[in-house]
């Protein structure tokens, strides 16, 4: 029986992500939600932004999805003091299965990010998950600088050469490295082929998680 999972973006650039992770998954079918405009609205720190999300998680919970998968760690860090994530259906944080990953690995870690607004709201939520877990994780955020803007304007190529160029840089530091971003998994992935070296990244354990949440064999 095909199940619906609805998915909400902050940009439209994650469906391709989302998209390749389950597509070999024939009996799911997947329902993209983007708003750019969310984003836009938290670095500026506007007011009632938790609201206009939490209508959007209403919005698309009245289309029969069987499930909703939240791919924004600002849209989810927004929501922490709201009872969404009480609904009636599987809610499905992104970031909780990468924490998960990160809390695994014993030795340093760094956390690589492309966009400053997100990175408060995803190491409060990385620490807070890892003390509900019992473990502690020794783990730096660093930021690329000035290369949001890059994936805004529809520049992915320099975006990505971008990326790259941090992790090369990194290697030296024989530290375990994560990529906080969907948007970064391309880099993430060419890196890994050039050099043979793990980036832990949001997807890795997504699918399972997702398919245990919705209690589905696809």
């Amino acid at each position: 029986m095909m199940k619906k999972l609805g998915c909400l973006h902050a940009h439209h650039s994650n469906i391709e992500y989302i998209e390749q992770a389950f597509q070999s998954e024939e009996d799911l079918e997947l329902l993209h939600f983007v708003d750019p405009g969310v984003l836009q609205h938290v670095s500026k720190g506007s007011d009632g932004v938790a609201y206009k999300v939490k209508e959007q998680i209403e919005w698309i919970i009245s289309c029969d999805v069987d499930a909703m998968l939240i791919t924004c760690t600002n849209y989810i860090a927004l929501l922490e003091n709201e009872d969404v994530f009480n609904a009636s259906i599987p809610i499905i944080k992104i970031d909780e299965p990468f924490f998960e990953s990160i809390c695994n690995v014993q030795q340093s870690q760094i956390i690589l990010f492309t966009n400053p607004a997100t990175v408060e709201g995803t190491m409060a939520r990385l620490h807070q998950y890892a003390r509900q877990q019992g473990k502690s994780v020794n783990v730096e955020a660093k930021i690329i600088k000035g290369t949001f803007d890059l994936i805004m304007q529809g520049k992915k190529k320099a975006y990505n050469d971008a990326i790259s160029q941090a992790l090369h840089k990194l290697m030296s530091e024989q530290k375990a490295i994560s990529v906080a971003q969907l948007s970064m998994m391309d880099a993430a992935r060419q890196f890994e082929e050039q050099t043979a070296q793990t980036i832990i990244h949001p997807l890795r354990a997504l699918v399972e998680v997702v398919k245990k949440q919705m209690e589905v064999t696809l």
